[in-house]
């Protein structure tokens, strides 16, 4: 197929190869800035996938008697002056050990000015980098981790995971004894109850389009809205100003409405939010400090996840 195609329609240079190898490759500027890429393209060989076409331009640049000549399972000089050249006879296994030396010596035979060696340490370290990971998750932020994977561009998905496999998240420092639990000191506790519940409707308006489960306040919707700010990266892409604002209030409010609601937690009221605290067993929890936290970064929106601190005063609860 690639063959008719390049007798019909000849181009200066195409591959197939592995798209996560690719990646790892810098294709296709290969390091230059964009007015030196967009100027020379692949003026030379900067890379050899498991299949390339290298154009009449590039084979008489590299020296087509060198291009022919080269160790390969299938070098083929086409009518129009391209030359397809196949480094391994299977495609599915191109991070094979016999893979990366058949691609290294046919890449610095191409480039004499490139030692063998070098390059196939890098094939070889590309091949690391892709090798399968088994996940290995901390039991309270497997759910959510698993999905930060699915979105991570999967040729960095398999460092992803074992960046994350060993992470660990902190344990949650946003608690007190219940014995060191701060009064209520609002007039009106009632009024104050009301107040939380319409902060937490507050998320659940500017949520319920993207995370429908907003509207459960159940664990589950814990992580929905965890992954929902990490994906957009929340604490970076809107105004700090309107994080603290408006963010932080209705995030903080909505956990504690979830530990009261799962957990059969109790509010006790307080006239400045970071002071409130939501009582499930023998610990009370602040849910607004845990919020503040939270929105620091998107790190934080791991470090602290909503997730976590519920699975912890799960754990606690008599």
């Amino acid at each position: 197929m690639v063959r008719a195609w390049t007798c019909r329609y000849p181009v200066p240079h195409a591959l197939a190869h592995s798209a996560d190898d690719v990646a790892l490759t810098g294709f296709p500027d290969f390091g230059r800035d964009k007015e030196t890429w967009y100027r020379d393209g692949f003026d030379k060989v900067y890379e050899v996938g498991w299949l390339n076409v290298f154009g009449p331009r590039l084979v008489e640049t590299v020296g087509r008697e060198r291009v022919l000549s080269t160790p390969a399972h299938r070098v083929e000089e086409l009518p129009n002056g391209c030359v397809l050249l196949m480094t391994w006879p299977t495609a599915a296994d191109f991070a094979s050990d016999e893979a990366r030396l058949a691609q290294a010596r046919a890449h610095a035979h191409l480039r004499p000015d490139l030692d063998f060696e070098t390059v196939l340490r890098t094939l070889r370290e590309r091949s690391a980098m892709l090798a399968p990971v088994e996940p290995r998750f901390h039991p309270d932020m497997a759910p959510l981790l698993s999905r930060v994977v699915d979105r991570t561009p999967s040729h960095e998905r398999q460092r992803t995971i074992s960046g994350l496999n060993a992470w660990q998240p902190p344990e949650p420092e946003e608690w007190r004894p219940a014995d060191a639990a701060l009064p209520p000191d609002v007039d009106d506790p009632e009024r104050a109850l009301e107040h939380y519940g319409t902060l937490a409707e507050h998320l659940v308006a500017l949520l319920h389009t993207k995370v429908p489960s907003v509207f459960d306040e159940t664990p589950e919707s814990l992580t929905d809205v965890d992954f929902y700010f990490w994906r957009e990266n929340f604490p970076r892409s809107r105004l700090r100003e309107n994080i603290e604002a408006h963010a932080v209030p209705a995030i903080g409010a909505y956990l504690g409405e979830v530990l009261v609601r799962n957990l059969g937690g109790r509010w006790i009221p307080r006239q400045k939010l970071e002071e409130a605290q939501v009582r499930v067993g023998s610990r009370v929890w602040l849910p607004f400090v845990r919020a503040r936290h939270y929105m620091a970064s998107r790190q934080a929106l791991l470090d602290y996840s909503l997730t976590r601190l519920y699975r912890v005063a799960a754990r606690h609860r008599p």
